[in-house]
């Protein structure tokens, strides 16, 4: 089988592992740099360009798309699928989890438990929105942040309001949701692959630090979940449409509640915690399920 990954940087772990256990399980794997692509838009003749060369044909596409990047690269994602290669995860469902609003909205209709959410327009309505979720503290949060850039917590009134309207201020669109002050400082990253939950972690955040996020100097380790944790991670995977994603969740008073769900999950620290080839599960699951033309949605919106 003959993959393509698209991904900035070659380099990172999770990239080399997934290459590095496609290899061996006798497929191939290229790793194109996503700004290199370029699309070329003609009547039936859907095609993407590599270094202004006809990309070669492919069985499977791996999209690793940076949140910087994500109107970009799912544009050069769409155009592999409407070629009819089969994409791990299809454009419609990165693009679902990369707007923190839209997701919260679809999790929320299908009755996954979520921290309460407030969102408005207008910074004069801040106290409004901080008391929808029983605030403060409230946790204020970027629709476009991610490993926990542009998430504050603000415990006072008065410091939650002043933070939302310096954000409207500036016209940055912003969250505001409920403190899960039981969870002390932990979450649970559960990674989900082909409709099951393969490994699972807890991430604590470093000392006077709320955010878990092992890039602000967290640590991980191996926990066993309970199996409304489990449903909950398998059911958000679902409801988004994502084949592997890492499903990120609270332990609160009223159960799981659902912070995020990320759609190109990084795995050096869910390995190292659990020590399983998490990168070799998710290559047999691309062998097992690609198929020319698979792709549910052909690059529609």
């Amino acid at each position: 089988m003959k993959i393509a990954m698209l991904a900035r940087n070659a380099n990172l772990y999770s990239h080399q592992r997934l290459k590095e256990a496609a290899e061996a399980r006798g497929h191939t794997l290229e790793i194109l740099n996503t700004l290199r692509c370029t699309v070329h838009i003609a009547s039936h003749r859907p095609q993407v360009f590599y270094n202004g060369a006809p990309i070669a044909a492919y069985d499977a596409v791996i999209p690793r798309i940076g949140a910087s990047i994500t109107n970009y690269g799912l544009a050069i994602l769409r155009q592999f699928e409407m070629s009819g290669i089969w994409s791990l995860n299809e454009s419609v469902a990165i693009g679902r989890s990369r707007d923190k609003l839209r997701s919260l909205q679809i999790l929320a209709k299908h009755g996954l438990g979520l921290p309460l959410t407030a969102y408005a327009n207008d910074p004069k309505a801040a106290e409004e929105i901080i008391r929808a979720v029983k605030g403060p503290p409230v946790v204020i949060k970027l629709l476009e942040g991610t490993q926990g850039i542009g998430v504050v917590l603000a415990e006072t009134m008065s410091s939650a309001k002043s933070v939302i309207e310096a954000f409207r201020g500036a016209n940055v669109n912003i969250l505001v949701q409920e403190f899960i002050k039981e969870a002390g400082g932990t979450d649970i990253r559960a990674l989900v692959v082909g409709g099951k939950v393969v490994a699972a972690m807890k991430r604590t955040g470093a000392p006077d630090e709320f955010r878990s996020n092992l890039h602000r100097g967290g640590s991980a380790e191996v926990i066993k979940i309970t199996p409304e944790e489990r449903s909950t991670a398998v059911r958000a995977a679902k409801r988004m449409g994502l084949n592997v994603c890492g499903v990120d969740l609270l332990r609160s008073n009223h159960g799981p509640v659902i912070m995020e769900v990320n759609s190109s999950p990084g795995l050096e620290g869910i390995e190292s915690a659990t020590g399983k080839d998490i990168a070799g599960q998710i290559i047999d699951f691309i062998a097992a399920n690609a198929k020319a033309g698979a792709t549910k949605t052909k690059g529609r919106g």
